[in-house]
């Protein structure tokens, strides 16, 4: 059997260009592309993904593989993959800058710990929030819905010359004020009880002034902060559950509908 130079293009172009989209949001998503999980294993999953959805794809450009237009074409599909994997950590963000925001109103703010997820020190109140987050995520098949998602953008926005509209970043860049109201109204009601109980303890201050706010204030501040996290902790699935439809729509918008 004799195989021309025309076979083997498209058959590389079948396998690499989708393998390229696959493994730039796999490196980048959270929980899967963490510093956690080994780069290797990030690379055999983005080949067995590849490998299950290539014969659905649409036929590749006839492009050859060393051309600069292939070039422009690889650059454009890491771009989009990694589009997508940085509008998940934006939605993910959302539950430690929560976490973050009720940290300082309880007085937690030097309370860190390392996260071995993203590498850096968060407020404790800010790890349990994301680890909750990331439990419910998987719960509730994120991580599948992504790869549906990535798997029907090859349909949506398929691979090609690279064009000025083939990728927005404009729908990325909006995410950023979503993510900080989502944030703010997940930690609105310890904020708004926390201004609550500092109110109370300046009124204490003027009505009382021998009486030693600071010392009082802190272990008072700690013990709400603790019972509105109690109370207000039973909403976050119902809560993390339509902030997860919207993010997986947003995705879906950004790649898989161009």
């Amino acid at each position: 059997m004799e195989l021309s130079t025309a076979q083997l293009t498209g058959w590389v172009g079948q396998l690499l260009w989708p393998l390229f989209r696959v493994a730039g949001l796999l490196m980048t998503m959270p929980i899967i592309g963490s510093a956690m999980v080994p780069a290797q294993i990030r690379l055999l999953l983005a080949l067995a993904v590849t490998f299950l959805i290539a014969p659905l794809l649409p036929p590749m450009p006839a492009v050859e593989p060393f051309s600069p237009e292939s070039l422009r074409i690889t650059l454009q599909q890491i771009f989009i993959g990694g589009m997508g994997g940085l509008l998940l950590h934006v939605f993910l963000a959302i539950f430690a800058m929560a976490g973050q925001m009720v940290s300082l109103q309880m007085g937690l703010g030097m309370a860190m710990m390392f996260d071995p997820v993203n590498g850096v020190s968060i407020p404790i109140i800010a790890q349990i929030y994301q680890v909750m987050a990331t439990l419910m995520f998987l719960a509730l098949d994120g991580h599948l819905v992504v790869i549906n998602v990535l798997a029907t953008s090859f349909t949506a926005l398929p691979i090609g010359p690279v064009t000025s509209t083939t990728i927005d970043l404009h729908t990325l860049t909006l995410q950023v004020s979503w993510a900080l109201g989502a944030a703010i109204l997940i930690a609105l009601p310890a904020i708004t009880t926390m201004l609550l109980v500092n109110i109370a303890f300046g009124v204490m201050n003027r009505a009382a002034p021998q009486l030693n706010v600071f010392s009082l204030g802190f272990p008072m501040s700690m013990m709400a902060g603790l019972v509105v996290l109690a109370v207000s902790v039973s909403g976050l699935p119902g809560l993390f559950t339509e902030l997860t439809n919207e993010a997986l729509s947003k995705l879906t918008v950004m790649i898989a509908d161009g």
